[in-house]
């Protein structure tokens, strides 16, 4: 389970004023749940995604993981307690193979059967991949949906995507979507998703709606995408205009 209690995040401007990123977040998240964040850019999604991860640090507040603080925990030890993010933009490791970098998430040397399986379900075709190196020469896409083979080979407890769908194709998407559906059924953990796409909202069990670093709106997605209109570039809630 994961409790976010009172949680804000500010930042000082170049004028020495102080901007709220986060605004007094409560949240309580049970096992088995795959929840979406959306909101427009600037809401503060991300940044509580990373806050979760211990990429940044609070300014106010408690991260409460499975019934241990972690509020003051670093990056490596939550990754320890079963946490892993998958980041916008992935990074890429030059001189490693897509096999070692499996390998290194799993925990152990993985035979090619095993780490081809993972490159599998994220709608890669294995025997082009698997010895591929982790250089500039990997498209946006490819490394995004390598990083979530990753993820499902370290088969932690709290999964967090950001904007996973960026650079993925529409036969890849649907994929994605079963991937985030077998983790949550063989982990029994959580999935966390930052994201404006319908269709990842909508197989979400609760969709979280963030608007000027405060939660707009939380609820199942039979509650919630009713009153969320789509567009290119914005998105429309309860009348108030979101420009994504």
């Amino acid at each position: 389970m994961l409790k976010i209690q009172n949680l804000s995040f500010q930042v000082t401007n170049g004028t020495r004023e102080q901007a709220e990123i986060l605004k007094d977040i409560n949240l309580d998240i049970p096992a088995g749940s795959f929840v979406a964040i959306t909101g427009p850019n600037g809401s503060g999604k991300s940044t509580m995604a990373k806050m979760i991860m211990g990429i940044e640090k609070p300014t106010a507040g408690r991260i409460i993981f499975n019934g241990k603080d972690i509020t003051d925990t670093s990056i490596d030890q939550r990754a320890k307690e079963g946490i892993g993010f998958a980041f916008q933009q992935p990074v890429h490791f030059k001189g490693m193979q897509v096999i070692d970098l499996l390998s290194l998430a799993a925990g152990h040397k993985l035979g090619v059967e095993e780490a081809c399986n993972y490159l599998s379900q994220v709608g890669l075709c294995a025997i082009n991949y698997i010895f591929r190196e982790l250089d500039n020469s990997l498209s946006g896409g490819e490394m995004k949906r390598i990083e979530i083979a990753m993820l499902a080979a370290r088969n932690v407890q709290l999964y967090i995507f950001d904007e996973p769908e960026a650079g993925i194709d529409l036969w890849s998407f649907q994929n994605l979507i079963q991937v985030f559906k077998n983790l949550l059924a063989q982990t029994n953990g959580i999935i966390i998703v930052i994201s404006h796409q319908e269709r990842i909202l909508e197989i979400a069990d609760r969709i979280i709606v963030m608007e000027d670093g405060s939660i707009a709106k939380d609820g199942s997605s039979q509650e919630v995408l009713p009153h969320l209109m789509f567009g290119v570039d914005k998105c429309q809630f309860y009348g108030r205009r979101l420009s994504f």
